[in-house]
């Protein structure tokens, strides 16, 4: 295998399910599915909402949320269009802590220039390492404390897969155990403290149609612990442990652009959307042949980028025609839809009945989560360049990666 393994025996960190409080340590938040837990929010948002603490600029540009610990805050960037850089910073004041890069440019297809050829994957945090991904499928371990690199996986060298056409765009996920990843041309899981892969699924043997863009979920549906996956062009179960498929289905997508991560609803439901295609919930059920992905309900509403939040029995997100829409999840149907339009793309995170979604333009908006109507409760401009990396929120403080730089902010009294 190619890696490099340093002090293994001293990672022994605790799953990320046991997160610390107010921090924010991987894609989406300590669970994974854009629910934040800490202070709640205002009821308006304006331009006197959120007050400045600290702004990191020049980083060069990332696709990456910021991860953030209890007293650090970690970004990525791809710099001169060759060398990818892990910056942490101090989380009280902005000082940098250390910086670590590596040679790992990729230039995207020419159609997908307009969306730049910087990396893409949120790394996560997980007890005393950070799991970082690269642009040309190289999984990268570093210690939090120093920067200093403990392993790293090269899936093209090892498996000799072309490498990800759109980069490596999969967030790591962490278990107990393992990492988990779609890169190598399939999902993998690597041994935490090593860096071994020790299993391969759903391989499609990489390149353009096998550069997957979504992130895998943990999920109990129907009884059974899981894996959640969407490929490009299915959506699977898949043992943990030992990479078993025990189910999928076809989710077919213009050119394969499962983008979004699924998210499970209720004890056997999968909510997902695809663009060209539906949004849709399907339900796991445990047969006497295995388990099945048999159909619950589906609209005729295109999914895109924005990966949903759910709140209570209803789930959120922006489609491809750039509108806020609601779905009601127990009748399976649509509650509604904006009439504004905004970006391309909103990264959301909800907070008991409040909804904050930060499109691609910088701007960021206050949504009251009313399954009735929708209820745009203020909005302001956080950012001067594109915010295609996800929001981040911990304890009363909330972070933003534009293109340029990271900016932290905390709500005004």
């Amino acid at each position: 295998m190619i890696r490099t393994v340093l002090a293994a025996a001293a990672l022994a960190a605790a799953p990320l399910a046991a997160a610390e409080p107010n921090t924010w340590p991987q894609w989406r938040g300590p669970t994974r599915d854009g629910v934040f837990t800490g202070p709640a929010w205002p009821d308006r948002l304006s331009d006197t909402s959120l007050m400045k603490v600290w702004r990191a600029d020049d980083l060069g540009p990332s696709y990456s949320g910021p991860v953030v610990s209890a007293d650090s805050v970690f970004t990525t960037a791809t710099v001169d269009k060759k060398v990818e850089v892990v910056t942490a910073f101090d989380r009280a004041t902005g000082r940098e802590r250390w910086r670590t890069k590596w040679e790992g440019s990729l230039t995207v297809p020419f159609f997908a220039a307009r969306n730049g050829s910087w990396v893409r994957a949120t790394p996560a945090l997980d007890g005393g390492t950070l799991y970082v991904a690269g642009m040309r499928d190289v999984l990268v371990a570093l210690d939090a404390a120093t920067g200093k690199e403990r392993w790293r996986t090269d899936f093209v060298k090892e498996y000799g897969t072309a490498p990800p056409d759109f980069g490596f765009v999969c967030s790591p996920l962490v278990g107990p155990d393992g990492v988990y990843v779609q890169a190598g041309g399939g999902l993998a899981k690597v041994d935490k403290a090593t860096g071994k892969v020790l299993w391969r699924a759903l391989t499609d043997g990489g390149g353009m149609m096998g550069s997957a863009f979504s992130s895998p979920v943990f999920a109990k549906l129907d009884g059974r612990e899981q894996l959640l996956v969407q490929t490009r062009t299915k959506l699977a179960g898949v043992d943990p442990t030992d990479g078993r498929v025990l189910w999928s289905r076809m989710v077919p997508a213009f050119r394969g652009m499962n983008i979004l991560t699924p998210q499970p609803v209720g004890p056997d439901g999968v909510f997902t959307s695809t663009y060209e295609g539906a949004t849709q919930v399907f339900r796991v059920k445990a047969g006497a042949d295995g388990f099945a992905a048999r159909d619950g309900w589906s609209v005729k509403y295109e999914g895109h980028m924005t990966s949903p939040v759910v709140v209570k029995d209803h789930a959120y997100l922006v489609g491809r025609d750039r509108r806020l829409a609601c779905f009601d999840l127990a009748a399976g149907k649509e509650a509604w839809r904006s009439e504004e339009r905004f970006g391309d793309y909103w990264s959301l995170i909800a907070n008991g009945d409040r909804l904050l979604g930060l499109d691609n333009r910088g701007t960021l908006f206050l949504v009251r989560a009313n399954p009735r109507e929708f209820e745009l409760l203020g909005s302001t401009k956080v950012a001067t360049s594109e915010t295609w990396a996800h929001l981040a929120a911990a304890g009363g403080e909330l972070f933003v990666r534009d293109l340029t730089g990271l900016t932290v902010y905390r709500w005004a009294r």
